[in-house]
């Protein structure tokens, strides 16, 4: 953000003493009567039209925009404050913080608008066309915007998706969740890319929370070995260099599945947990396979690579090899 744009931001300090200071001029000079000459001239009646009930005349859209303009000015330093105070509610989790701030702002804005409408002299119930309009409007034009706002609403009442969970899209798209929105959410990913997830995808949709309820995560390793190895040895081997990991946890414990006799090697698959999947599970699988390979060489255990054997029983008459001719060129012709 630009230095004069940062300064003009309607919650910045200049702009709070600008318009501040704006409004308690108008408000001065009205209440004295100096804008008197400028009221009488823009309600000159060959300016004035006639709508309905209504008399409109420059004077009165002049006079609604600036009620309107300030009072949503007003409401958007209001509701900035009550964030303010909802953020400092440490013992609140932030889904809640962040669905009551949301709330608020919803009140805030309503009742701010209600009431400049009220000074302004428009009947509110003349407000239920319009409001069919916008009801017609919100079912077609702005059905998606809707939709991933109430999924918002949802998704942080539910608590089902956080900020902080770490999540996975049936897309395949992986990250943490960084921020809950009224449109979308934004998905830190592993590689650094901040992917913007419109609300709706994690309602319709199906989403993998890794850490929901606690932020265990299983650690799978396939592995073969020779045949004519030791197999308890095996697998006390590989439960043994799943056990020393610094991030193995006790429970649930290490566990060894011995899943076949495949064509070139006896295949093996070790499951054991991590404390804290945030924190990553390719690097303990890493850890571990190392270690693995280590003690397989120590005890002399092989993993074998695929290979086939080709046994010959006989070889018919008819197909046994001849003597090779003489390559020497003795006895050829000219």
């Amino acid at each position: 953000m630009s230095v004069t744009s940062e300064f003009f931001h309607p919650r910045s300090i200049l702009a709070k003493v600008l318009i501040g200071s704006f409004l308690i001029f108008l408000t001065w000079a009205g209440y004295e009567g100096h804008l008197l000459p400028i009221r009488n001239f823009l309600s000159d009646e060959r300016l004035t039209l006639e709508f309905l009930e209504y008399t409109i005349s420059p004077y009165t859209v002049l006079k609604g925009l600036l009620i309107v303009t300030g009072f949503f000015w007003i409401s958007s330093l209001v509701s900035a404050q009550i964030e303010k105070r909802i953020a400092g509610f440490s013992r609140m989790r932030v889904s809640n913080r962040e669905l009551l701030a949301k709330a608020a702002t919803l009140i805030i804005y309503f009742i701010f608008f209600v009431a400049a409408l009220d000074m302004i002299g428009i009947d509110l119930k003349a407000l239920t066309v319009l409001g069919g309009a916008v009801g017609i409007g919100i079912g077609f034009g702005l059905q998606k915007i809707t939709s991933n706002f109430i999924s918002g609403i949802i998704l942080l009442a539910e608590k089902s998706v956080e900020v902080d969970d770490l999540i996975e899209l049936s897309d395949g798209t992986q990250g943490f969740v960084r921020h809950t929105g009224a449109r979308y959410s934004l998905v830190e990913t592993f590689d650094g890319k901040e992917v913007m997830v419109p609300n709706e995808d994690f309602i319709t949709a199906r989403v993998i929370n890794w850490t929901l309820t606690n932020k265990h995560g299983r650690v799978e390793i396939t592995i073969g070995v020779a045949y004519g190895s030791n197999l308890d040895l095996v697998r006390d081997l590989l439960l043994q260099a799943a056990r020393e990991h610094e991030r193995c946890i006790e429970f649930p414990e290490p566990v060894c599945y011995l899943d076949g006799f495949g064509d070139s090697s006896i295949d093996f698959t070790l499951h054991f947990w991590v404390s804290d999947v945030t924190e990553g599970r390719r690097g303990p699988k890493s850890d571990v396979q190392f270690a693995i390979w280590r003690k397989f060489a120590e005890n002399h255990i092989e993993i074998p690579f695929p290979q086939r054997d080709l046994h010959l029983k006989s070889i018919p008459e008819n197909l046994q090899l001849k003597p090779a001719d003489d390559c020497s060129g003795k006895g050829d012709k000219a």
